[in-house]
């Protein structure tokens, strides 16, 4: 399997950005409905600073954009790049599966001086 340093950049901030649980979260409520980031603090017990930078993490990984709707910063997740994750972690499992063929054979086939 070949990964493009971009698109293992990507892959670095992605799984990066998702390796706190509260990300996480935030991630699953924004791919739910958008929220502003008042609201997602509101969930959480740390302060609304804490939550804007872990935001700013998600948005840099590209998990979610974040748009101004008059005085509010609203969130909201971007499937594109949840997609994108999924596409690299089947590629890891078609790997996988295909070791495990390869051991199905291997397993199949007579060992040396067996008779067949």
């Amino acid at each position: 399997m070949v990964v493009h340093p971009e698109e293992q950049d990507a892959a670095d901030r992605i799984f990066a950005a998702l390796a706190d649980p509260t990300r996480r979260d935030i991630v699953t409520r924004v791919l739910r409905g958008e929220a502003s980031v008042s609201e997602l603090a509101r969930n959480y017990d740390m302060s609304f600073a804490a939550v804007q930078k872990h935001v700013a993490v998600l948005e840099r990984a590209e998990l979610v954009i974040k748009t101004r709707r008059g005085r509010e910063q609203i969130v909201s997740g971007d499937v594109t790049t949840v997609r994108a994750a999924a596409r690299l972690l089947g590629r890891y499992e078609e790997i996988w599966r295909g070791r495990i063929g390869r051991i199905d054979e291997i397993l199949g086939q007579p060992a040396e001086g067996d008779p067949t």
